[in-house]
């Protein structure tokens, strides 16, 4: 079994390679990993076309969901985006935000912070920053954004419980998140849990649906809502490379399921995280 350092490097070689490639290519397979599959060209991501602020150039179709689109994101907020990738949700919470407000993207992968540095650059946006960090332990100070999203990534991340710690700190009393995520309901098979390429995938990073809400929950979040909530399903032939015929078929014909769902919660007006010079 793999420690949570060798996961974490597995995830940054993988998505340093996902920066140079293209569109189609990431969304043919799983989260960008994986080769592409020949039964559906798009399998996790959402259509972001019809959103404004929306570029194309800065679109990997990486996401498995639309968070910016539910986040409630006001004039002249601060927003943080978690795993932010080329910056597509920093480009469309900025058009929410408007250029009374700032957005932070926060990724590991130093490729990705380039190709974000550069689309932001060429677009004039100064109210958009990328900083390269872990977001179990954000490179930002306590208590400054009203928003933060994420868009399919903390399924990448073995530690959740202690990323959303690090939300809760990062928000403003009364702040609140809207994050896209992959949850499961149901046990995965052994071959696509042990997987490193698909943990990279999103998949077997992927954990229980109640006990993604339980950490929200424990990490002392309020108003916790199910915003959208849809299957994935992963195709046949991307299947077949981890799991026998058999394994194909109980899988399948079981009770096991793989979700996106795109979850809000808000950080109580009251609350003060320790460290943060409130207490």
């Amino acid at each position: 079994m793999q420690t949570d350092e060798q996961l974490k490097e597995i995830v940054r070689q993988k998505y340093s390679e996902i920066a140079l490639q293209d569109k189609e290519t990431n969304m043919s397979s799983c989260c960008g990993a994986g080769g592409c599959s020949t039964e559906v060209y798009n399998i996790m991501s959402d259509d972001y076309t019809a959103l404004a602020g929306y570029n194309a150039d800065a679109d990997l179709g990486l996401g498995c969901g639309l968070p910016t689109q539910f986040a409630r994101i006001k004039t002249g907020d601060t927003v943080i985006d978690l795993g932010s990738g080329a910056g597509n949700d920093c480009f469309v919470a900025r058009h929410e935000t408007g250029e009374t407000g700032k957005v932070i993207g926060i990724d590991f992968t130093p490729a990705m912070i380039e190709k974000a540095r550069q689309n932001a650059e060429m677009r004039g946006f100064n109210n958009v920053e990328f900083r390269q960090g872990d977001i179990e332990k954000m490179p930002i100070t306590s208590q400054v954004a009203d928003v933060v999203v994420s868009n399919c990534v903390l399924n990448l991340v073995p530690n959740k419980y202690g990323v959303f710690q690090e939300i809760s700190r990062v928000l403003k009393p009364g702040g609140h998140f809207s994050i896209s995520d992959v949850v499961l309901i149901g046990a995965l098979p052994e071959g696509l849990r042990k997987d490193a390429e698909m943990y990279a995938g999103c998949v077997s990073g992927a954990i229980q649906k109640d006990v993604y809400v339980e950490l929200i929950h424990a990490t002392g979040f309020v108003n916790i809502q199910i915003q959208k909530e849809k299957p994935i399903v992963i195709p046949d032939d991307i299947l077949n490379r981890y799991l026998s015929a058999e394994e194909l078929h109980n899988f399948k014909s079981g009770d096991t399921g793989i979700f996106s769902i795109t979850v809000y919660a808000e950080k109580p007006g009251n609350a003060c995280v320790p460290g943060a010079g409130c207490c």
